[in-house]
This record gives structure tokens, sequence and C-alpha cells, in this order.
């Protein structure tokens, strides 16, 4: 047993053996000391930043610094900082009298809910947040380290842009920086939070990455800012319009999540990583359940309208048959024709596609199908099965839309379906019409299970234009309005229960079977724990060339 008395520990915190003394007549111990309290200064004086006045102006602005979004980030004690003592290396413009430690940028590890993650901040109370040579340096140091241990990547955006006063060197940091985001694409989860400016090319870091979150009134997005669009077009725009999170959540799509402030940004990141696997290599971390497998759901028996035009919300559906009504949907306020997002069956993370009747019809049109293919490759990526609710009558018709490439921008959604290898469970809810059908998860692109419920309507178009196409020289020859409308009556009638139900897909094996509706959440559960070991694989490549 080790005696408690072993050491003392005198007042200034070095421990020392009983009966030596621990003043200054001992030349090593006051040596240490200096040092000691050299390096606790040259840290406090790090974690100041720019200096208390511009912490205090960041503060009034409603945003937190650097260090206090990591502290809100990761768990209590966790970070570990490196490069805490680096300064740029500039000495134009007079930078070389402007030295502070960090140099606009923190980084390090730390852990969110137990889990490794790599953290970069960037410090808006340092030059604006600009970034410089060294700064860029301390950010690829990470991301290096995250892509060998394979953990996620959390960016926190705050910044001017490049530090103008080191020309290219500043510009290349930015390339280095994209360089590793590439490299890290697939491999670890990226996550970026902006909070403040991010303008110029540092707009493509972001853009890189897995997933976005964007802070109402506080930050924007833009390659060019207002004054430049101005000046070279003409058109007088602020920089809310231009690129703040309300545009970019709703209008381009560059923002997955809208937050209010800060802190429900930084809980989104949190949420969020619970649904995601470290790398590339691990499946996401199931969790304990306790909402029951076999849990019926008696209102989906009635939530399909009799009427096949009338609307309904299919959010009403996936809360009834996810975990505990837990779905953290992605790109909420953008396409909203279309609904993806996280939620669990039993405990295990899935991706959900699922078109919404809701708005626009559920069509397909540019900007849904460009949603729903990346979130599809993104799951396929990290080994997130792959839930679909369908219910698509086609794709939006116009020249718009044919002007603006629809049929290249659906061909992505095809691609991604056809190319994803984890669990892909279907679910065809009511109308899957035409070339919509194909994109969905069909059974042809490699769907593992495709379910009905009964009220589906599967063909090539729905019973009213079929029977225009079929029928048109026939209908067009009566001439009693009466006997017109009794006629098309009736042929739609006939194509209906012809075509438009589940049982003639299901005739040649592409549903594998017609399910109640309120079982549905079981046979899901069932069908992941079946593909639970599912080995797939795809001829061997360089890379695929998914149309863009």
């Amino acid at each position: 047993m080790v005696s408690s008395l072993k050491y003392a520990v005198s007042s200034s915190g070095v421990k020392t053996r009983p009966g030596a003394s621990p003043h200054t007549n001992n030349p090593n111990l006051m040596a240490n000391e200096n040092k000691i309290s050299e390096l606790l200064e040259k840290r406090e004086k790090a974690k100041l930043g720019g200096g208390e006045d511009r912490i205090r102006s960041q503060h009034k602005k409603g945003k937190y610094t650097a260090r206090e979004r990591i502290e809100k980030l990761l768990d209590e004690g966790s970070f570990e900082e490196y490069d805490m003592f680096v300064t740029h290396r500039c000495t134009d413009f007079g930078l070389e009298n402007e030295l502070y430690l960090g140099d606009g940028v923190v980084t390090g590890r730390g852990t969110i809910d137990g889990r490794v993650v790599f953290v970069f901040s960037q410090d808006f109370t340092v030059f604006g947040g600009s970034l410089s040579e060294t700064f860029a340096r301390k950010i690829c140091k990470i991301m290096d380290q995250a892509i060998k241990v394979g953990a996620p990547v959390i960016g926190i955006n705050d910044s001017g842009g490049a530090r103008i006063q080191e020309g290219v060197n500043s510009l290349a940091g930015y390339a280095e920086i994209f360089m590793r985001n590439i490299a890290a694409s697939g491999v670890v989860p990226q996550i970026s939070a902006i909070f403040g400016p991010c303008a110029g090319g540092a707009v493509y870091s972001p853009a890189l990455t897995d997933f976005v979150v964007m802070s109402e009134n506080s930050s924007y997005m833009f390659v060019t800012g207002p004054k430049v669009t101005k000046t070279v077009t003409g058109e007088d725009i602020s920089t809310e319009d231009l690129g703040g999170a309300s545009i970019h959540s709703t209008k381009s799509g560059v923002a997955h999540f809208r937050s209010s402030n800060e802190d429900e940004g930084i809980m989104l990141i949190r949420k969020l990583l619970e649904y995601l696997p470290q790398n590339n290599l691990e499946d996401p971390i199931a969790t304990e359940c306790t909402d029951p497998i076999d849990r019926l759901e008696d209102s989906l028996n009635e939530i399909v309208p009799a009427n096949p035009n009338q609307p309904y919300d299919v959010k009403d559906v996936i809360y009834r048959i996810v975990d505990d009504q837990q779905f953290l949907e992605v790109h909420q306020y953008y396409a909203k024709n279309i609904v993806v997002g996280f939620a669990k069956f039993n405990g295990m993370p899935c991706g959900i596609v699922a078109n919404q009747p809701n708005f626009l019809a559920g069509v397909l049109d540019i900007e849904a199908s460009r949603k729903a293919a990346r979130f599809v490759r993104f799951c396929d990526a990290f080994n997130i099965p792959i839930i679909t609710l369908v219910d698509v009558p086609g794709f939006l018709p116009g020249s718009n839309q044919e002007y603006g490439g629809i049929i290249i921008h659906g061909a992505k959604l095809l691609f991604a379906y056809g190319e994803a290898t984890v669990p892909k469970i279907t679910i065809t809810l009511r109308k899957s019409y035409g070339g919509a059908h194909d994109v969905m998860g069909c059974k042809q692109l490699r769907a593992d299970m495709n379910y009905a419920w009964p009220s589906a309507e599967i063909a090539v178009m729905g019973p009213k234009g079929a029977i225009e196409i079929l029928e048109g020289k026939k209908i067009g020859e009566i001439q009693d309005a009466r006997e017109k409308v009794k006629y098309v009556g009736e042929k739609e009638l006939e194509y209906k229960n012809k075509f438009a139900n589940p049982y003639d897909a299901a005739k040649y094996g592409y549903i594998d079977d017609v399910i109640e509706p309120r079982n549905t959440r079981f046979r899901i559960i069932r069908a992941l724990q079946t593909l639970a070991t599912k080995k797939d694989s795809l001829p061997p490549k360089k890379h695929n060339n998914i149309p863009l």
C-alpha cells in the first residue's frame, strides 16, 4: 500500500517530498515554475483570441466566440486543442507587428456522446477570421488525422474570407482544405456550421461537406457579395436576400438545416451524429428501443384518401412507423414535394425518402430529384439502410423543367438508387406511375424488399390519361355527352381494375407482398433484421460517372 504522505503539495501547486523545502532556494524548482507560469500565461493569452474588446463585439452581435462554440458542441472537458501557439508568417503590410496565438482558428479533437470527433472553429475576433497559410495548415492537420483514425469532422465557419495580405498563400491554403474535403468525402462524415460570414472561395469547403447548418440573421454564404454584384450586374440586393440562411434553405438547397440561433444549430449537429457511423467502414450505432416492434397503427389503414386526387401528409405516415415518433428531417424547407431524413427502426438508424402528396401532389421535379439523389448517395456511402415511401404521379411537365435538365436530374436519382448497395426497402402507398415508378427504388434497381399497400396504383400512367390515349378516337366519335361520360367512366374503371392496383405488379414478382398498412412498421423491421448481413457489390471501376 502506498502511503498517502509520500508527497505534499506546496502553495504553488508543485508536489514535493515531505521535508523538502518548496522555497526559492531550489534553482531547478524556480526555473521550472517560471516556465510553467510562462506556459499558463500564453494559454490564457491564446484563449482571448483578438482580445476582450473584440469578444464583447462578437457577443453584441448575438454570436458566440470560437471557443464558446466548441465548448457547447463537445462533451464537457473532452476538448484537446492542437496548435494553440501557431502564429502567421506574413511580414507584409505591417502584419509582422500583429501576432495572435492560434492565428484565428481553434482546432482539436473531443467527443460528442462519448464518440471522437475532430473540430475546427474560426475565430472572427482575429483578423475577422480570415484564412492565412498557417490557419489552413491547422485545419488540414486535424482533417488528415480524422481520415486516419476514422472520425467525423465538424467545421464552424465565421470568416471574412482569404487574408488579403498573404495573397496566393491564402488561396493555396483554401485549395489544400478543399483537397482534404474531397479525400474525406465518403470516408468520414463532414458537417459544416455557418455561424457568421462565409464568402468567396471560402464557400466551397462547406459545399463539399455532407451537411450544412446555417443560423438565421447571423450567417450568410455567397461567391460574390452585394457590392460586387451591383457593380457588375446592376442588381441591388441585400446580404440576407443574396445569401442568408432563409435563401439557402429554401431556394438554393445549399443549407440542409436552418436554425433560429447558434444554440439550436449546435443541438442539430449533436442530434445528426446520433444517426451516423464514425466512418465508412462502420455501421451506424444501434441503440436500445422501447417502442414495440409489433406496434400496430390502425390509423394508417385509413390515412390514404379514397379520392386519388386528394392529398395527405406523408410525414403522418413517417411519424407513425418510426421509433418513438422521432424523425430528423433534412432539407426541410427545400423541394417540399419530397421528404428525406433520418429515423430509427428498432434502434437501427435508417434514411427515409418519401414523396409528399401534400405539396405539388408529390411530383418529381429538378429540385426534388437532386435533393433525394444526394441523400440516397450519402446513406449508401455510410452504410445507412434506405426506406422509400412512394406516392408519385410522375415527373413535373413543362418547358421550364425540360430546359432546366429534368432528364439529367431525374437520372441522378435513378443512378443513386441503382448504385446503392445498402439494404433498400420500398413501400408503395398510393400512386407509382411511369418513369417516376422506376426512379423511386423499384425492384429492378435492386431494391431488396418491395411492399405495397392495397391502395397502391402501379401503372404506366393514371386511368384518365391512359384512356384518353387508348380510347381517344372512339371517345371522339361518341356524340351524346351522357354516353361519352358513361363510356369514359367504364373504361377508366376497367383500366384501374386491370392495371392501377398492386396485384398486377405482384403477379410478376415486382412487389414482394401486399401488406396491411397498420403492419408497416413491423414488416420494415423484420426486413431490416433479415438484411442486416446483406452483401452486394459493384463491378470494379475507378469511379462512376453519375450524370451531373
